[in-house]
């Protein structure tokens, strides 16, 4: 229970944050539900597709539908009366971030996709991001040089080490999207960034 209510914590940040990227792009309220849930469940959505889960885990639970509708309509209504802190935001959608990459991790791993689990991690923490970058007409914040799924890869591989160490697998976790966390909020406030690639 305790991570499914840190999972849908997740899904009401990620939600706020493409309710706000629509309200950037000026979108209507439709389009404003569009971005907030495929940034909140677009990633788990690829990565079911991709290892053949059935049903779509969100349509299996559709408290995820409920919960990122409502955590948009809110961000509508309350945008104008309290402008966004953009620290705490930050540390929320890195936390989002941890949350995700983890547990896609963990999906791959029940599966016994022992090759695909960081890349399972990765798709499931920014996958979601870089739809509604695309949809709110940016350059995704994937293949900018942020380090954003970098960081995601980071907290997944310390949590695999720490399994294979006959780790606890809660604190594993938790030792897992602290890293991811740690590593996204680091690189913002310290400017930290992948090399770019550059041809004249």
């Amino acid at each position: 229970m305790i991570l499914f209510l840190l999972d849908l914590t997740g899904v009401v940040v990620f939600a706020i944050r493409g309710a706000l990227a629509a309200g950037r792009a000026g979108l209507d309220l439709l389009g404003v539900l569009v971005p907030a849930a495929v940034t909140a469940i677009g990633g788990g959505t690829l990565r079911d597709v991709l290892m053949n889960r059935h049903p779509i885990f969100w349509m299996a639970k559709p408290i995820y539908l409920i919960v990122i509708c409502a955590a948009g309509i809110l961000t509508v209504v309350c945008a104008g009366a309290f402008p966004p802190l953009p620290h705490v935001f930050l540390v929320a959608d890195a936390f989002g971030l941890g949350l995700f990459a983890i547990s896609g991790a963990q999906a791959a791993e029940d599966a016994k996709l022992s090759p695909m689990i960081v890349l399972m991690g990765m798709i499931t923490g920014s996958a979601g991001g870089l739809i509604r970058d695309l949809l709110t007409a940016k350059i995704p914040l994937l293949l900018q040089r942020d380090i954003y799924a970098t960081a995601a890869a980071g907290g997944i591989v310390l949590y695999l080490i720490l399994l294979a160490c006959r780790v606890d697998r809660v604190l594993a976790l938790v030792a897992g999207v602290a890293t991811v966390t740690g590593l996204r909020v680091t690189a913002v406030f310290l400017d930290w960034q992948l090399p770019v690639f550059h041809v004249s």
